[in-house]
């Protein structure tokens, strides 16, 4: 028994449900492994002092933060290559991309993810809240793209007001690089 149009059309219906749950929960994992990776370097950064360096001059940190700012390398979920440094403070997160990233803003899915979904989704609570008098209008997060010549040289998060966000941030941001630059390659 061949199946009827109308029966074709629900299973093609079906059939991209899937391909769209299946592309959700792949960049949910995707966000989780880098979030991960952010945990696991910060828990580098403050693991605790070996034994056998007690007693003996530390060297610097090879990290340099910014006037006291903490900074968080963002790595490519791929290769684990540093491709970006957040440097977090009470009033902005900074991401200065590497020097040899190549990156233009055009690239999907700078925009349509990181920008507008996730970024454009903490602004709506943000304009919600100071519409309800919650928050100051001049408090809502915002952002700045600061280039060179056509490609992304830093990103500016201002008044992003929880750690939760920050984490958000960070995160998204490294899994937005990473897929510009496969995109690159592409």
């Amino acid at each position: 028994m061949k199946p009827s149009e109308e029966q074709i059309k629900e299973i093609v219906s079906w059939r991209e449900d899937l391909v769209k749950q299946i592309d959700k929960h792949t960049q949910a994992i995707e966000i989780l492994q880098n979030r991960l990776q952010v945990l696991d370097s910060m828990l580098k950064e403050s693991s605790f002092t070996k034994a056998s360096s007690l007693g003996t001059s530390q060297k610097p940190s090879e990290e340099k933060p910014i006037a006291g700012k903490k900074s968080i390398p963002i790595t490519s979920g791929n290769e684990g290559k540093v491709i970006a440094n957040a440097f977090v403070s009470p009033e902005q997160v900074e991401i200065i991309l590497e020097n040899d990233m190549k990156i233009n803003p055009d690239i999907p899915p700078f925009k349509s993810f990181f920008l507008d979904r996730i970024i454009g989704e903490m602004k709506r609570k943000d304009v919600a809240d100071a519409d309800n008098g919650k928050i100051q209008k001049n408090s809502i997060i915002d952002y700045v793209i600061n280039k060179n010549g056509s490609d992304i040289r830093e990103i500016i998060i201002k008044n992003y007001k929880e750690k939760e966000r920050v984490n958000e941030i960070i995160n998204t941001a490294g899994w937005s690089l990473t897929r510009m630059l496969e995109n690159i390659k592409k």
